[in-house]
C-alpha cells in the first residue's frame, strides 16, 4: 500500500470513530430520554437528538467519506487491508450508498419525530390512546415510506426494510421460513391444547414485592456474568438495552407487581443483549463494528440466555431456593410444578410475556402486518383492527383494549419496521447455536445445575461476542455450528422440550 493510500485509510479511520463517537452520544441521550428524562425536557431533547443525528449522517455522506472510500474499495486496495479496516471500509460503503441520497432535512425530522413519539406512546400505552399517537404513527410510516424511494426499493418495499435489521434478509426467505416452522408447530401446539396434563399457574397469580424482584434481577444478572462495572440496570416502561462501547452497555427491566416471571426474564433477555456487546473484542472498541452483526443474532442471544437457558430445569434446580427465599409465597411450590408453570403453553395477549411456542406466532402476527403497511396499502388508522382479526385468527383471543392490543410494543414509535422477524429468526439461531454448545460441552446440564455459568458465557465470546460486527450473520453461523440457518433445530428443541412437560 502506497503512503498515500495510507494517509486515506488512516483518514478514514478517523472519521469514521468520529461517526462512532457521535452515536454513542446519540445513544446516552437516547437512554435518559426513555429512564426517567422530565416529560418537559423532551421537546428540546428531542430536538437535540435530531441535530446530531442529522451531524453524523452528514459525515457518514460527505464528499470526505465518498473520496476515502473511492480509493479504499478499489479492489487492489482492498485486499492489502486488515480484516477489521476492509470489513469497517464495506460497512460505510454500503451505508455510503443507501443514504447519500437522503436529504439531511429529512434526517433530522424522522429523528425529531421518533423521540417524541415514544414519549407519546408511553402515555397513549398507559390510557390505551391509540387516537392520540396515530398521527405520530401515521407521519413515521409517510417518512419511512420516502426513506425506502431514497434508499431503493429491493424485490418488495418491505424487503429494504428486513435488510436494514437482518441483511440479505428478504421477504421470501422469511416467508418460506415461517411457513416450514409452522408446519411442525401448529400440530404441537394442537396436542398440547388436547393435553390432559397442564401445568398449574395459580400461585403465579399473587403479589410480589417489586424491590425484591430488583433484587433477584441483579443477581440473576450477576451469575451469568454481567458486568456491572461496565453496565447498569434501570427500570423503563419497555425493557430495552443500550450498547454505548463495551464499557458501557445499559439494560432495563419492567417490574410488575403481578407478575414475578415477568422481569425475571426480561432481565436474563436483555442481560444476554447485553453480554454480547460487553465481549466484543477491545481491538474493535472505537470502531463502526463494536456492536452486534444483526438483530437476528443480537435476538439469539437474548433469547438464548432467557429461554433455553432460563428456563430449563438445571436452571432452576440451582436457582429455585433463591427465589424462594426472596417471595417465601412461593416456599411451599415445589421445583418442578414451578418449571411447569413458567414453560406453559397457552395464547396470550403480550408478546414479551409469551410462551417460547406461541411467541412465534406474535412475531408473524407483527411481520404479516408490517408487509400489509409497506407492501399493500394498509393505512395506519385501520392498524387496530387487523391486529385484532390477526389475534382472533392466530391465537384465538381479543384484546379488551389497545393499550394490550396494537399499542403494546414501542417499536413502532421509534421506527423499527421490519425489526420484529429478527426475534423469530433469533429464537432459531439459537436453538441450532445450543445444538452446537450441547454437542462441545457435554456437561453443560450440570454445569447450569451448579450455578457454573461463567464457562458458557466464555463459549459464546470465544464463538459470537467477540467477533462484533467483523462477521457478517451467514459467516458467523456457518463457523459456530457448520450449516446455513435451519428452523428444524427450533422446532426439534420445542418438541423435546414440551413432550416432557405435558406427558405427551
Amino acid at each position: 500500500m502506497d503512503k498515500q493510500t495510507q494517509q486515506h485509510l488512516q483518514s478514514f479511520l478517523i472519521l469514521a470513530r468520529k461517526i462512532k463517537s457521535y452515536h454513542e452520544a446519540i445513544g446516552l441521550l437516547h437512554w435518559d430520554l426513555r429512564t426517567g428524562a422530565p416529560k418537559k425536557g423532551v421537546p428540546t431533547r428531542s430536538e437535540t437528538l435530531g441535530l446530531l443525528s442529522t451531524e453524523a449522517f452528514k459525515l457518514q455522506t460527505s464528499a470526505e467519506m465518498k473520496a476515502y472510500l473511492d480509493t479504499l474499495t478499489e479492489p487492489e486496495v482492498l485486499e492489502q487491508l486488515e480484516d477489521t479496516d476492509r470489513r469497517q471500509v464495506e460497512e460505510c460503503k454500503k451505508e455510503y450508498d443507501r443514504s447519500q441520497s437522503v436529504p439531511p432535512e429529512k434526517v433530522q425530522a424522522y429523528t425529531v419525530l421518533t423521540a417524541k413519539s415514544e414519549t407519546a406512546w408511553e402515555d397513549a400505552k398507559h390510557n390505551s390512546d391509540y387516537a392520540g399517537f396515530s398521527p405520530y404513527l401515521t407521519d413515521i410510516v409517510k417518512l419511512k415510506q420516502e426513506f425506502i424511494d431514497y434508499w431503493g426499493v429491493k424485490d418488495t418495499r418491505y424487503d429494504t426494510l428486513l435488510d436494514m435489521y437482518e441483511p440479505g434478509l428478504t421477504v421470501e426467505k422469511v416467508d418460506a421460513v415461517f411457513a416450514r416452522l409452522k408446519a411442525r408447530l401448529v400440530p404441537l401446539q394442537e396436542k398440547i391444547n388436547a393435553a390432559e396434563n397442564k401445568p398449574n399457574t395459580d400461585f403465579l397469580n399473587q403479589i410480589f414485592d417489586t424491590k425484591q424482584q430488583e433484587k433477584f434481577s441483579l443477581f440473576i444478572l450477576e451469575q451469568m456474568g454481567y458486568d456491572f462495572e461496565a453496565g447498569r440496570l434501570d427500570e423503563s416502561v419497555h425493557p430495552f438495552a443500550t450498547g454505548l462501547n463495551p464499557g458501557d452497555v445499559r439494560i432495563t427491566t419492567n417490574y410488575l407487581q403481578d407478575d414475578v416471571t415477568s422481569a425475571i426474564f426480561s432481565s436474563l433477555h436483555e442481560g444476554g443483549h447485553a453480554l454480547y456487546e460487553q465481549n466484543i473484542d477491545e481491538s474493535l472498541a472505537g470502531t463502526l463494528l463494536a456492536e452486534g452483526t444483526s438483530m437476528g443474532i443480537h435476538e439469539s442471544q437474548s433469547r438464548l440466555w432467557e429461554n433455553m437457558i432460563g428456563r430449563s430445569l438445571p436452571f432452576w434446580t440451582r436457582y429455585y431456593k433463591d427465589l424462594q427465599q426472596h417471595f417465601p409465597q412461593l416456599s411451599e411450590v415445589k421445583l418442578e410444578d414451578f418449571y411447569r408453570a413458567i414453560n406453559r403453553v397457552e395464547s396470550s395477549l403480550i408478546r414479551i410475556e409469551a410462551d417460547e411456542l406461541t411467541y412465534n406466532l406474535h412475531i408473524i402476527i407483527r411481520y404479516e402486518i408490517e408487509k400489509m403497511l409497506y407492501n399493500e396499502g394498509l393505512e395506519v388508522k385501520d392498524l387496530p383492527e387487523t391486529w385484532n382479526k390477526k389475534y382472533k385468527e392466530y391465537l384465538g383471543i381479543l384484546p379488551t383494549n389497545d393499550g394490550e392490543g396494537v399499542l403494546q410494543d414501542v417499536h413502532w414509535s421509534g421506527g423499527d419496521f421490519g425489526y420484529f422477524a429478527s426475534y423469530s429468526l433469533g429464537n432459531m439461531y439459537a436453538a441450532q447455536i445450543m445444538h452446537t454448545l450441547r454437542r462441545e460441552m457435554p456437561e453443560l446440564d450440570r454445569l447450569i445445575e451448579e450455578g457454573n455459568l461463567i464457562p458458557i458465557k466464555e463459549w459464546l465470546t470465544d464463538k459470537i461476542y467477540r467477533y462484533g460486527k467483523s462477521r457478517t450473520p451467514s459467516e458467523l453461523i456457518v463457523a459456530v455450528t457448520g450449516e446455513e440457518l435451519n428452523p428444524d433445530y427450533l422446532a426439534d428443541y420445542l418438541e423435546a422440550k414440551y413432550a416432557e412437560i405435558y406427558k405427551l
